[in-house]
């Protein structure tokens, strides 16, 4: 497993589309800012063939909605692959992705998990919370 921690906070969907619609120059220098942001917080790690990635976002605050904030897996997929991390951000190497949320007001970040799909899978669970047993 690799693990990857980003300083701060990526932009949100609403503030992509915002610089986007604002001038094509400033969504391309602000994409290449967090990209190289990604890139740099990813760097010397070793290239890997095809991830599972876990996206862990830590917030200052729950301003944003989640899916508002995901959005900026882009930057960082495009960041894993300016890093060398992985030869591409498609399905060949790019596996399952998972995303958790956290607020942390001191210390905002983006931790990224990467399990090489060969050796590691994904296994989902939902539990009912009320048939939970407790032993005593």
């Amino acid at each position: 497993m690799i693990k990857i921690t980003v300083p701060g906070e990526l932009p949100t969907l609403n503030e992509i589309i915002d610089l986007a619609k604002s001038h094509w120059a400033k969504y391309r220098e602000s994409k290449t800012l967090y990209t190289e942001l990604v890139a740099w917080s990813a760097f010397r790690r070793p290239k890997q063939d095809k991830v599972n990635v876990i996206i862990h976002w830590f917030r200052a605050n729950k301003r944003h909605d989640k899916d508002n904030i995901m959005a900026g897996q882009k930057y960082i997929f495009d960041g894993l692959k300016e890093a060398g991390i992985i030869g591409n951000d498609g399905w060949k190497h790019i596996g399952d992705v998972a995303h958790r949320f956290d607020v942390d007001n001191n210390n905002p970040r983006v931790e990224i998990e990467l399990y090489p799909a060969d050796r590691y899978d994904f296994h989902y669970e939902i539990i009912d919370k009320q048939k939970v047993v407790c032993m005593d």
